[in-house]
């Protein structure tokens, strides 16, 4: 049985993340992207599809937790009869390779610990050859999956499992590190863990310092960009919309979509806030995804892409986890990805405009994208799509969608008007005019006084479950 989602706290690296238990289990992870299969799925059925526990041997231990300042490495302390001790976990990135690495502090007395893991690659269905290698460290291995699992702590193999226990005692500390391969690549060099503590730490606070600290609830908007970030790539710029698939809309529920994927609606919200709070960077960064993965033909534009900008993103479903307390079908992929949704070029040109007025330098590659994009929607726009709520019902004339079209024609004028862009501004203006008229005409209900779902419908919200 997996913790409730608010008992969960976020570690990453900006290539994948890992969600870690008050428990001190870590549920779920992919290596070595946000939407690879998962060697840790626990999150999604229970510890026989993959987990690693490190915690108290005795039962009924206080927990508490903290972030590590303005980082994303995470310390759970664990007091019990007999002492305290610390679970410091976050994941680190070297050389191409990644590394979820736990590493356990003594506080006070001496306190009995276990760890427990067990590897199941592809989303919790394969089991792994478990070997010691030369120097010490255990390889999993299967097809081309490859862990290795460096500690001092004597590890032995129960029913499938990697287990042992030790005492921690005060001042003391023990270092675990995970660390992924391909399976026909080189060996990862071992490395130091507490090195690698300062190297994460640094990384984020760096990071954090651009922020602008001032305010009533600046510790809590801090945090909220820490977690946006952990979202973003750092070699592709693409920002996922989550790192996790499946988890239900509601329990018990069949809408459990795969989320690790980079909509454009969803990677614009994200713009947005890091814009806000002064982070250029990664609007750069992301603009340059942009161009990359919606190259070629306006009209073969999606609404969402793989982190690399990968277009073809199948989905299926893994018939063998039960799903988040019993939330099935588990999915993954995103068959949404060949919706149309007219609503993501009023954010996309948003999003460009927003970024513009924000500082960043002018690029006539960008201002090229967005003349051809608001010049295919001025073809389409009348036309019925599939909506934001991805309701799979077939198409309808969404007021939402018209409404963000007419926002992408006026970002496309205010662009000309207020930085001295090219283009037919009075024809898209005509345009932005027209769609504002049609809006207000056909998605407005007298009767009820307010704007419906879709035109000659008056629903003002959509029937989802």
């Amino acid at each position: 049985m997996p913790s409730f989602i608010e008992d969960y706290a976020v570690i990453g690296n900006c290539e994948t993340l890992a969600l870690v238990g008050r428990d001190g289990s870590v549920d779920w992870l992919g290596f070595p992207r946000f939407d690879s299969a998962a060697c840790f799925a626990a999150l999604l059925g229970d510890p026989r599809n993959g987990r690693w526990l490190i915690a108290p041997i005795a039962g009924g231990a206080r927990t508490t937790r903290r972030y590590r300042g303005d980082t994303l490495v995470l310390e759970t302390t664990f007091e019990t009869e007999t002492g305290a001790a610390c679970v410091i976990d976050f994941m680190s990135r070297r050389d191409g390779v990644s590394d979820l690495v736990r590493i356990v502090r003594g506080i006070r007395g001496t306190v009995a610990m276990q760890t427990e893991l067990a590897v199941r690659f592809e989303y919790g269905a394969v089991v792994p050859w478990v070997s010691r290698e030369d120097d010490g460290r255990l390889e999993f291995i299967a097809g081309p999956d490859r862990l290795l699992l460096d500690t001092t702590v004597p590890l032995r193999g129960v029913d499938f499992r990697t287990v042992g226990e030790f005492n921690i005692k005060e001042k003391d500390e023990v270092c675990f590190t995970l660390s992924r391969a391909l399976s026909y690549g080189p060996t990862p060099a071992p490395f130091h863990a507490v090195d690698a503590l300062a190297e994460a730490d640094d990384f984020w606070s760096t990071w954090a310092k651009q922020f602008d600290a001032t305010g009533e609830w600046s510790a809590a908007v801090l945090r909220s960009l820490l977690t946006l970030k952990a979202l973003s790539h750092r070699d592709t710029g693409g920002i996922v919309a989550a790192g996790t698939t499946s988890l239900p809309e509601k329990i018990g529920g069949a809408r459990n979509w795969d989320y690790r994927f980079c909509w454009l609606r969803d990677a614009t919200f994200t713009l947005y806030a890091l814009l806000g709070a002064g982070f250029l960077a990664e609007a750069r960064a992301w603009r340059q995804w942009l161009l990359r993965a919606i190259a070629g033909s306006p009209d073969d534009l999606q609404i969402m892409y793989g982190i690399g900008g990968e277009r073809r993103l199948v989905e299926f479903e893994v018939p063998w986890l039960p799903g988040y307390e019993g939330s099935a079908p588990v999915r993954i992929g995103n068959a949404a990805a060949g919706q149309l949704q007219l609503d993501v070029y009023g954010e996309v040109l948003d999003a460009l405009y927003i970024a513009r007025r924000a500082g960043l330098e002018a690029n006539d590659a960008s201002w090229s994208l967005e003349c051809a994009l608001i010049e295919h929607l001025a073809k389409i726009w009348d036309q019925p799509d599939d909506g934001i709520w991805e309701v799979r019902g077939g198409r309808k004339h969404f007021t939402h969608s018209k409404v963000m079209a007419w926002v992408a024609f006026d970002r496309a004028v205010r662009s000309i008007d207020e930085f001295g862009m090219e283009g037919p501004i009075d024809r898209w203006r005509a345009i932005r005019d027209s769609i504002h008229e049609q809006v207000c005409e056909q998605g407005f209900d007298h009767e009820q006084n307010s704007f419906v779902q879709s035109y000659g419908l008056p629903r003002l919200t959509p029937v989802c479950c």
